[in-house]
């Protein structure tokens, strides 16, 4: 049978009382006890029954995250940088992957309410925000991450993806490029949107230029190389002499295609460039250029907001944080 806190309280002799101060509140306890019900509960093997407190202190010791594809290294980065602060304040990290799905989402936003987390951080699927706003409401702090709002209703971690959207294709322009495909989507992401707006505005600085969108179900490297193939299908004069993917695994997944499928030369005969800057852009057979986005400091500060928040919701403190993306410039668009 499992060690109680009577048992551990009989062991070390004191009270039930100073074992759960000594769990909770250590700093009232003389350090001579806390050694003594320490040694206790060593001895003893006793673990807290952490479902019992969390139903008396009404939250948990743990925040909830849901991300949009828990396979993408750029997201695992967040998670880290997110697991590593809340770890400073005793914290633990729930992580959940909605897979781009907004019914997996709700679905895990539901699980942390029960959870009874002290917040969530959400990368949302969708425009819709209804479900978030609920549980703002009902008391437990909902940050963005990776994500905006226009008008400010939520707090919000996120990098400037219309800046990097922009970068991208002026970067493409600049080596000479004048036909310029955009491989992203779904265009439900708000993300996505961002990056093809950015690129727009770009293009439209430059008489001359096209600009195509080809939207793809999902933000993979498969379909990345779906996409590589239907631009090789097409005659020579038609495919574009430049590719922009909206992150780094669609990117890697054209690559493929160019490369492996069909012997296409990059950059010479089509740059590429990708988004995030995740490892694998850098290993690339032909290293990729991406637009960076400081993963770990998203999921760092992310944490950091939240905890504002529950410290003091709707507070004076800073509540939407833009951090500005940076052109890294590889192989596969060299002039």
């Amino acid at each position: 049978m499992a060690a109680s806190v009577k048992d551990v309280a009989l062991a070390a002799g004191v009270s039930v009382g100073t074992v759960s101060n000594v769990l909770n509140r250590p700093e009232k306890v003389a350090p001579q006890t806390v050694e003594r019900v320490q040694q206790a509960i060593d001895e003893l093997g006793f673990v807290r029954n952490d479902a019992a407190r969390q139903l008396r202190a009404g939250r948990s010791r743990s925040v909830g995250l849901v991300v949009l594809d828990a396979s993408n290294p750029f997201f695992a980065e967040v998670a880290r940088g997110a697991e590593e602060r809340a770890a400073e304040d005793g914290l633990s990290v729930l992580l959940g992957n909605s897979d781009e799905r907004s019914d997996r989402e709700s679905a895990y936003v539901d699980l942390f309410r029960e959870q009874r987390v002290n917040g969530v951080l959400v990368t949302p699927t969708t425009d819709d925000l209804a479900g978030l706003e609920r549980l703002r409401d009902g008391g437990i702090p909902v940050v963005l991450v990776d994500r905006e709002v226009d008008d400010g209703s939520f707090p919000s971690v996120a990098v400037d993806d219309v800046q990097g959207g922009r970068l991208a294709a002026a970067h493409l322009i600049e080596t000479g490029r004048r036909r310029i495909a955009f491989v992203g989507g779904p265009l439900a992401i708000r993300q996505v949107r961002d990056r093809l707006e950015g690129a727009r505005r770009a293009v439209e600085q430059h008489p001359g230029v096209t600009l195509e969108v080809i939207e793809m179900g999902a933000l993979t490297v498969l379909q990345g190389r779906t996409a590589g193939q239907r631009l090789l299908e097409r005659p020579l004069p038609e495919r574009p002499d430049a590719v922009f993917a909206a992150n780094d695994l669609l990117a890697v997944g054209v690559l493929q295609a160019m490369n492996i499928m069909a012997g296409v030369r990059v950059p010479e005969d089509m740059a590429l460039i990708g988004y995030d800057d995740i490892d694998f852009a850098a290993a690339a057979v032909v290293p990729l250029s991406s637009i960076r986005q400081p993963a770990r400091l998203i999921g760092s500060t992310a944490v950091d907001l939240l905890m504002h928040e529950v410290a003091d919701p709707g507070g004076e403190h800073e509540r939407t944080i833009r951090f500005q993306p940076e052109l890294v410039v590889r192989e596969s668009t060299a002039r």
